[in-house]
């Protein structure tokens, strides 16, 4: 599912906040061959019913798989931050044998 922008602007026009307030303009990472890379990626997954029915609940119905990502983002930088830590520690345990 690829949205096509509508937004018309010639390649040596200057940006203008107002370009940048209505969103016409978004930053897409590119590969290594200047192509751009998707956003997102379309996958199937299995849920329970309840946890499926929680994110709809909190998300009102709509958005809720936009809430199931960034719980899962929150989720992985929670365990970075994690294992920083830890490695710290440690690192300050063998300082202070």
């Amino acid at each position: 599912m690829s949205k096509k922008s509508t937004l018309k602007i010639a390649d040596d026009a200057p940006i203008t906040q107002g370009d940048i307030d209505s969103r016409a303009l978004v930053l897409r990472k590119r590969g290594a061959g200047g192509a751009v890379l998707p956003a997102k990626r379309r996958i199937n997954i299995f849920l329970d019913s309840s946890t499926l029915e929680y994110f709809k609940n909190k998300a009102g119905g709509r958005g809720y798989q936009t809430l199931i990502n960034e719980t899962l983002k929150q989720a992985m930088q929670l365990e970075s931050l994690e294992n920083v830590v830890r490695k710290t520690i440690r690192e300050e345990l063998r300082k202070a044998a």
